[in-house]
């Protein structure tokens, strides 16, 4: 039987929206050229809204068995050395699905996903590498792939969802993915030896750079850091040689990591931004990373995945069930897309100019450090619980007094 749709990519977006269709009873095909369990960088934080669709996924009881670590909030460093601590709590009517962010090994979340869709009966297809869409007039009806013996094959379905990650064969295909002027690259590796870096995320700011401490287990923190591209770029040979001496070059970090001890070989991963439009032609949506990628500095990339893929999940099903898949009735996924990551696509935007700048990003940290409240504030709307309009409303009602 030909599957209703084929979903290119087995990561947290493509997995999660697998997963709804398959719930509502839609045949589908899952594609990814990966083994799992695979290495994958990325800073392995689940916002506490993140939890929630991990639980209409039917997968957060196995995420808790996996033992994340619960991340009560975050501590800032700003560059002159203030220290920003806030907490995921309550803010008047929006609270926390639960009281904590988790943070958890990709390794574990990946797997969790992929163990829910086989547990569904989903054709999962590993190493399988998609190397084109088939296009007949002005949509998408399926996908060309090679397996791991290096045999060809079309599949064809009414809907194509690309969710196969910053390197979209399918929104590189379809003439969708744009450059961004953000030019980024982020390293990443783990690292042992943390006194108290137990139940907080951490966060150093130091223009142009910025670096994340994340526990993710028992001694065994993720560190990342965020550099220029331009600075990153000549030492493509000697990763691990820039990682080491930039690192020391943030002097807060550096004491930080004074005691640490590297645990693997470094990643890289860049440029991190770029822009992508929504596809012209019907048959095929794109979620997760492969329908545009900002900056890691909020933490947001997971939960974009998952919330992008109820998006597109509701939007897929409805069309398929009405025997529709043209770009006119898929063209509701990307309002509501807009809608939904709009303003906090603006916040994002705001606090990057906040944090390449040093005298504007100590300003900032001295006024958060007199209002805890509008810290906290931040740190939902970090959280995906706060809504990003809020932050005004506490700036309205500042002024109004």
């Amino acid at each position: 039987m030909r599957a209703q749709a084929i979903v290119v990519g087995a990561g947290p977006a493509g997995a999660a929206t697998a997963i709804l269709l398959a719930e509502r009873g839609l045949d589908v095909l899952v594609l990814d050229r990966a083994r799992f369990p695979r290495p994958k960088l990325c800073g392995e934080y689940l916002s506490p809204e993140a939890v929630r669709v991990l639980d209409r996924l039917g997968v957060l009881k196995a995420v808790d068995g996996a033992s994340p670590v619960e991340l009560r909030g975050m501590t800032i460093t700003a560059p002159d050395g203030t220290v920003l601590i806030g907490h995921y709590r309550a803010m008047g009517q929006w609270r926390p699905y639960r009281g904590s962010a988790l943070a958890l090994p990709r390794l574990a979340l990946d797997a969790v996903l992929a163990d829910r869709l086989r547990a569904l009966g989903v054709d999962f297809r590993e190493q399988v590498r998609v190397t084109d869409v088939v296009r007949e007039a002005d949509r998408v009806v399926g996908v060309e792939t090679v397996d791991a013996s290096g045999a060809a094959r079309t599949l064809r379905a009414p809907l194509v969802i690309a969710a196969d990650g910053r390197a979209s064969v399918i929104a590189q295909r379809l003439g969708c993915r744009r450059p961004h002027r953000l030019r980024r690259m982020a390293l990443g590796t783990y690292v042992s030896g943390l006194d108290d870096c137990r139940n907080m995320g951490e966060i150093f700011i130091d223009p142009p750079d910025y670096a994340i401490l994340n526990p993710v287990g028992p001694d065994r923190v993720n560190l990342s850091l965020v550099v220029p591209l331009a600075d990153a770029a000549p030492w493509s040979a000697r990763l691990e040689t820039f990682f080491m001496a930039r690192a020391r070059q943030l002097p807060h970090l550096a004491r930080r990591l004074e005691r640490a001890r590297r645990q693997t070989a470094v990643q890289a991963m860049g440029p991190l931004a770029y822009r992508v439009a929504p596809p012209r032609e019907g048959g095929v949506l794109l979620v997760g990373d492969a329908a545009g990628f900002y900056d890691p500095f909020t933490g947001e990339g997971i939960y974009t995945a998952l919330r992008g893929a109820e998006l597109a999940a509701d939007v897929a099903a409805g069309a398929l069930e009405g025997g529709d898949t043209s770009a006119a009735a898929l063209a509701a996924y990307e309002r509501r897309r807009r809608a939904t990551f709009g303003d906090k696509a603006l916040l994002v935007r705001a606090l990057q100019a906040v944090i390449r700048r040093r005298r504007l990003a100590n300003l900032t940290a001295h006024l958060l450090a007199r209002r805890p409240d509008v810290l906290d504030l931040l740190l939902g709307i970090i959280g995906d619980f706060v809504p990003p309009r809020a932050l005004l409303r506490a700036a309205e009602a500042k002024e109004s007094r």
